[in-house]
């Protein structure tokens, strides 16, 4: 096949030898879609940012800039089942958004069985801080924060104790999430999720980069050079895994 007959969209490749390439296309999915597919000799990754504020069951205003989990989960599902891509970085500066599909992408990024790393630049707020540990290991900017706070609603609240109760479940859900992702335990998290006296009109905590690092949330502090690094390791490290055992199965079928 030659090279000029094989066109990449993003996760997938197809040989369409009589479709012309786009040279656009690549572009046009860092600007729809916010990723981007890079190959090197040290490994092929997947860059996917989330930005603005996740978009979930209810769509927002056409004025605010969103991440849109119906356009998320496709991709994590063709990265993982794609032979050509051997990790994951992902971009995190986000405000936070809903609940349950920020989870459903966290969940997703934690099962998967290829590297990932994670960069917060900016901010990784609220839901986004599931998002940003669900990853092998986690970078955070110096200058970017976290905000931790008690999980929020929308609309008409009955003023019943059975609303209590499921704002209690759903918010014990994030926080055993992000315990066992992370090295934060699950009295601190709710610790610095209930704090009062630092938020104007809130409940709850920022953290810097070295703060968020401190308390065990984050792996270390860095950009994206340490981010690109450490997967690259991830990545070799994943490849020498399966040689190894590869080569144990042959030595066991030849016994």
């Amino acid at each position: 096949m030659r090279e000029e007959d094989r066109v990449t969209f993003g996760n997938t490749s197809v040989t369409t030898p009589d479709v012309p390439i786009d040279n656009n296309t690549n572009l046009d999915e860092i600007k729809e879609l916010g990723k981007a597919s890079i190959k090197t000799k040290k490994g092929n990754i997947h860059c996917l940012t989330v930005i603005g504020q996740i978009e979930g069951h209810m769509v927002l205003p056409p004025q605010n800039k969103t991440t849109k989990y119906e356009h998320v989960i496709p991709q994590l599902v063709a990265i993982e089942e794609s032979e050509e891509i051997d990790g994951l970085l992902l971009i995190l500066n986000t405000v936070g958004g809903d609940v349950e599909a920020g989870l459903a992408i966290a969940e997703m990024i934690a099962s998967m069985s290829k590297p990932t790393v994670s960069l917060v630049l900016g901010g990784g707020h609220s839901i986004g801080v599931p998002m940003a540990v669900a990853t092998r290991y986690c970078f955070i900017a110096p200058s970017a924060t976290m905000t931790i706070h008690p999980i929020r609603l929308n609309g008409m609240v009955i003023g019943v104790p059975q609303t209590y109760e499921y704002f209690d479940r759903m918010q014990e859900r994030v926080v055993q999430f992000v315990a066992k992702n992370s090295k934060i335990s699950k009295d601190n998290f709710r610790k610095l999720m209930l704090k009062t006296g630092e938020l104007a009109n809130d409940v709850g905590t920022v953290l810097f980069g070295d703060e968020a690092v401190k308390h065990g949330l984050i792996d270390e502090t860095g950009g994206l050079r340490d981010a690109l690094k450490k997967l690259y390791e991830l990545i070799e490290d994943d490849k020498k895994k399966k040689e190894g055992n590869a080569h144990n199965k042959a030595s066991e079928e030849l016994q």
